[in-house]
């Protein structure tokens, strides 16, 4: 799979001779024309594309079909296909390691549009997370407008809204 983007954090001036830990997760791109299925995160005030961390060992395709039903109630999953590797390194904020390298798996897939119930974290539930349908070019502009003037925003937000500007340029 392609790296589409090895982005760091402004925080992050060098990995040298710091202590580094690496996770692994996967996206998930579901589209149905100008529409994407996104979660809205109310804490942040973004949109993301379902996903998350990999157990050890999972397979990449499975975890992303986990973790797509889990957040968004996905049925009928198919046609699954590699879109790239969204790569970040990122400061740590636990006194165990300085710096979390992330690797994001992003895959496209379709869905069926009607979602069944979701199996959310009880972290996630607090934040506010919904999925939803929603038009690409708005959640595009919603995230840059939060990206602006918010001062509530999360460290995902610049890979979301990259990753969506992507999606709309190679697939939508």
């Amino acid at each position: 799979m392609q790296i589409l983007k090895t982005h760091y954090h402004p925080e992050i001036k060098s990995v040298e001779n710091k202590t580094m830990f690496t996770r692994l997760a996967t996206r998930s791109i579901a589209t149905q024309g100008n529409n994407i299925l996104l979660m809205y995160t109310q804490r942040y005030e973004d949109y993301s594309l379902p996903g998350g961390g990999l157990d050890a060992g999972e397979d990449k395709v499975a975890g992303m079909i986990r973790e797509l039903t889990e957040e968004t109630g996905a049925q009928d999953i198919k046609n699954i296909q590699p879109f790239g590797i969204y790569e970040e390194y990122r400061p740590w904020y636990k006194p165990d390691y300085d710096i979390q390298h992330m690797i994001s798996y992003c895959f496209t897939c379709e869905i069926n549009q009607t979602l069944g119930n979701s199996n959310l974290e009880s972290y996630e539930i607090k934040n506010g997370m919904k999925a939803k349908w929603i038009n690409i070019h708005e959640a595009i502009k919603h995230n840059k407008k939060t990206m602006a003037t918010s001062d509530k925003k999360g460290m995902s937000i610049e890979r979301e809204t990259f990753l969506l500007e992507l999606i709309v340029e190679k697939i939508v």
